[in-house]
């Protein structure tokens, strides 16, 4: 399928580059269906059903962006996923090129970085000097929340906070599952007033999630590894969803995706492990029903998938509805819910 017929333009003013206050006033566009209606995210528990389940993602976001030293050389790294080594992770560099195995990349507060590798795919590997709970309270010091490269500023002590989602439990992404922001424990209450439960999956986003697709065609494209889990707990509430006749209403496409990598002729069964999963329009979908998303760059991968949930002459239509009314884009920005008639 060509790569082109997921081209749109975007003026540069509809990035968001801070979320809105409080989390849950973001707009939300409400695609049932061929039919689009503005609402704001605070309207979920009338817009979802009695009997949903909502899927969220529980994974928690690292400090992963690393700014250090090779010699006189300034080099930075983005970690993109932990290796089962000690202390070992594929990261992003600038400069790459000039990276050699063997060599220390130093930052502060006594956090070093050898050069194990470089992967075909571009990637570096490295291993620190600390490992575990050590490494992380040291990241936790050093590291930078990686924000994505569309939003032009520095990151701020606000971000630890606005780039993180209020049930983060497992440490391990490197970009936020941003449909999750803007929920709050408010919400989360009239939620489960109006009947509607919540289950969680775990995936650890990479920093792929923003590679731009650069081939013509994506038959050619390689996704980047994932590590993602389904528990048994989860995959039980589906069932129960599923025979009482309610929808599973995922919440943002990195629960989309861990699901549908768990899912076996129409049943999610419990699953740990990576995930390649590269949805395209032709897709059938066996777990998600309904999916909250915020809105994607284009050409990229996620905006292919949510074109496979909903259609693509949909989301083209929504989009450009979106667009033309000033809603806001990217991780820090509005979302959208995507309801089709199948």
């Amino acid at each position: 399928m060509r790569v082109d017929l997921f081209d749109f333009h975007l003026p540069a003013e509809r990035i968001a580059d801070h979320p809105v206050e409080p989390r849950e006033a973001a707009r939300l566009l409400h695609v049932s269906g061929h039919t689009l209606s503005d609402a704001r995210v605070h309207d979920l528990p009338q817009l979802l059903r009695s009997g949903d389940l909502l899927v969220v993602n529980d994974t928690r976001v690292i400090p992963a962006r690393l700014v250090g030293q090779r010699g006189v050389v300034k080099v930075e790294l983005l970690l993109h996923r932990a290796l089962p080594a000690p202390g070992a992770w594929h990261a992003f560099a600038k400069p790459a090129k000039r990276l050699k195995p063997g060599q220390e990349i130093v930052f502060d507060h006594g956090l070093s970085a050898t050069v194990i590798a470089k992967t075909p795919d571009g990637l570096v590997e490295v291993r620190f000097n600390r490992t575990g709970a050590e490494l992380r309270a040291a990241l936790d010091l050093v590291g930078h929340m990686p924000l994505p490269p569309y939003i032009k500023r520095d990151d701020t002590a606000a971000d630890r906070h606005d780039y993180q989602t209020i049930y983060a439990a497992h440490d391990g992404a490197v970009a936020a599952p941003t449909a999750g922001l803007h929920f709050t424990p408010a919400l989360f209450d009239a939620l489960g007033h109006a009947g509607i439960r919540r289950a969680t999956v775990t995936l650890h986003v990479g920093a792929g999630t923003f590679l731009p697709v650069k081939v013509d065609d994506t038959d050619q494209h390689i996704m980047h590894a994932e590590w993602g889990e389904v528990s048994a707990a989860t995959a039980h509430a589906i069932a129960q969803t599923r025979a009482a006749g309610g929808r599973i209403v995922a919440v943002g496409t990195t629960s989309l995706r861990i699901l549908e990598s768990a899912a076996t002729d129409g049943a999610v069964t419990p699953f740990a492990g990576d995930t390649r999963l590269f949805i395209t329009p032709g897709y059938t979908f066996n777990a998600v029903d309904v999916l909250m998303t915020n809105f994607h760059l284009p050409r990229s991968t996620l905006y292919m998938l949510v074109c496979a949930f909903a259609g693509t002459d949909v989301m083209h239509a929504a989009y450009a509805h979106a667009i033309a009314d000033e809603y806001r884009f990217y991780s820090y920005g509005d979302a959208c819910l995507l309801e089709p008639k199948r």
